[in-house]
């Protein structure tokens, strides 16, 4: 690949957890996506976790936005009466990259089997930005950060910021 499509450019990263029910304490998926960060060398500057109500999942990410290229939001995004998370984050992409909900299912039918179908995991652009939407569950948020989100990202956000 031609080196143009991958700079340097520094990453921060913002993580946001949508749960009505996890503390600080509890969330475990949210600590695993930090330890991911952290262990590719990209800080984390914002932590938030919000409950399943769209207008507060919607400032938290423009609030995380203002610190950090790349948010990754985790849960609310399966078919539930709360779940709200897509119908919050969707209306504010200014580009979509339909391919991380596409690979992520495909990559999720391995462990899961046809249930893959129920995650609407989606990821775009704000404001030359990287937003990843993906389920709250650590086997999901493993999956996204590791197989998809950490591989991609500098491409993403390189190409992002032009």
């Amino acid at each position: 690949m031609d080196k143009s499509h991958i700079q340097e450019i520094p990453i921060n990263a913002a993580v946001i957890t949508v749960s009505t029910t996890r503390t600080e304490k509890e969330d475990k998926s949210g600590d695993e996506i930090k330890a991911i960060f952290k262990a590719a060398g990209i800080p984390v500057d914002y932590y938030a976790i919000v409950p399943d109500n769209e207008s507060r999942i919607r400032a938290a990410c423009l609030e995380a936005l203002e610190k950090a290229n790349c948010v990754v939001i985790n849960g609310g995004t399966g078919i539930t009466h709360d779940d709200c998370t897509i119908e919050a984050i969707t209306p504010l992409l200014q580009k979509k990259m339909d391919g991380f909900g596409e690979i992520f299912r495909l990559k999720s039918l391995d462990d899961i089997g046809t249930a893959a179908l129920l995650s609407r995991a989606v990821a775009g652009i704000i404001d030359k930005k990287a937003v990843f939407c993906i389920p709250g569950s650590t086997g999901a948020v493993k999956l996204a950060m590791n197989e998809i989100i950490i591989k991609e990202l500098r491409h993403i956000i390189t190409h992002a910021s032009k």
